[in-house]
């Protein structure tokens, strides 16, 4: 058995009408020498034999070609304000349907929802929702945007687009929640119909990635550059800030460093604090100095929008004017206050515009979360 590969439990299929053309994508997978076929969806290239499942877990070798085994199958919607993704320029205060499904690429050991994406059985996977159904639930909930989230979508990424399409269709915005570890060969098919992404960015060192995440930074920073600078979706990132890890100032200043340079000073930068969880339960809390600390680097550096997370601080998770540094947009959390952008999006003290995807009037979702059943 090659590493990271799984043999072929008994696949429960979802009912065939769910299947749609998207399901296997013959142009992200070919096959090798040895007779295997390689998945050329993320950068760890999986090599498998006929019923063997990538270090993902939900892609499969079956005949010939790459099946994923977890489309139409989901772990749970439900709506959340946009700010939970984080996402705080698209669409502030609005409704955002969230879901998931099962597996992951990325081996972190400090994963926070490890019960979703360190998942190995699809049966765990109780809802079962077609791209329409999913795209119809949004609507009729009054939801701004769907975001495909909990575990990472790359590796679900034709059902991804299939419920993009059909969300678009019925005037839906879609989000992207990932670690951005999938390969120039498949991002354009897998970010055309995406509107808005947060990128986890696990750290800054090669090391981290290959000790806690069994992967590598540089096909991260990649798509981060290539989202900037090839795409027009809107991208925020967010660094997970673990004590002794990832979270020394001079890592800090050398992430604000590439950040500017690469993304721009106009891309909001999200710190925020780790919770003891999965295999890294022996480390502390992430102290808010710490990520007071981490912002005040980064703004230093030039960067105009940097938030903390997971901890109350209002001054910090509040949207400031770049230009003439008044507050805009006033957070509580994912409770929105005090609103000082015009219509346009633009300061309404000097008229500089604020990046990102604004609304006339802020959203009013609040810091509610809601389970919704589609069937």
């Amino acid at each position: 058995m090659e590493l990271g590969i799984y043999p072929a439990s008994v696949v429960t299929n979802p009912p065939r009408q769910l299947l749609a053309p998207g399901v296997v994508r013959g142009d992200w997978h070919h096959r090798v020498d040895n007779g295997k076929i390689q998945c050329d969806l993320c950068p760890r290239h999986c090599r498998l034999s006929q019923g063997q499942r990538g270090f993902c877990f939900v892609r499969e070798e079956r005949d010939g070609d790459i099946v994923l085994t977890s489309y139409g199958r989901a772990s749970g919607f439900c709506i959340d304000p946009v700010e939970k993704k984080p996402l705080n320029h698209f669409h502030p205060g609005s409704s955002i349907l969230s879901f998931g499904t099962a597996g992951c690429n990325l081996g972190c050991k400090f994963c926070q929802n490890w019960d979703i994406s360190k998942a190995k059985e699809n049966d765990r996977l109780q809802d079962w929702a077609a791209p329409n159904e999913v795209a119809d639930a949004a609507s009729r909930h009054g939801c701004k945007s769907i975001a495909f989230t909990y575990n990472d979508p790359v590796i679900f990424a034709e059902y991804a687009i299939d419920c993009a399409l059909a969300a678009h269709d019925r005037g839906v915005e879609t989000v992207v929640v990932s670690a951005g570890y999938i390969t120039p060969v498949a991002r354009a098919d897998f970010y055309e119909h995406i509107d808005a992404a947060n990128i986890d960015l696990k750290a800054f060192t090669p090391e981290f990635y290959r000790k806690l995440c069994y992967a590598e930074i540089e096909p991260v920073l990649d798509t981060l550059v290539w989202l900037k600078r090839e795409t027009n979706v809107w991208v925020e990132v967010t660094t997970l800030l673990i004590p002794g890890q990832n979270d020394s100032p001079d890592e800090i200043q050398r992430l604000a460093d590439w950040f500017l340079e690469n993304l721009g000073p106009e891309t909001p930068l999200h710190f925020t604090a780790f919770h003891p969880d999965f295999k890294l339960t022996d480390l502390p809390r992430t102290p808010a100095s710490t990520l007071k600390r981490a912002r005040q680097i980064a703004r230093e550096a030039g960067l105009q929008h940097v938030y903390t997370g997971n901890v109350h601080d209002t001054a910090s998770q509040s949207t400031y004017c770049a230009n003439c540094d008044r507050r805009l947009i006033e957070r509580d959390w994912y409770q929105l206050g005090e609103w000082k952008l015009d219509p346009a999006g633009a300061c309404q003290h000097c008229g500089a515009k604020l990046a990102g995807h604004f609304d006339p009037n802020p959203g009013s979702w609040g810091a509610q979360r809601e389970r919704v059943l589609l069937r």
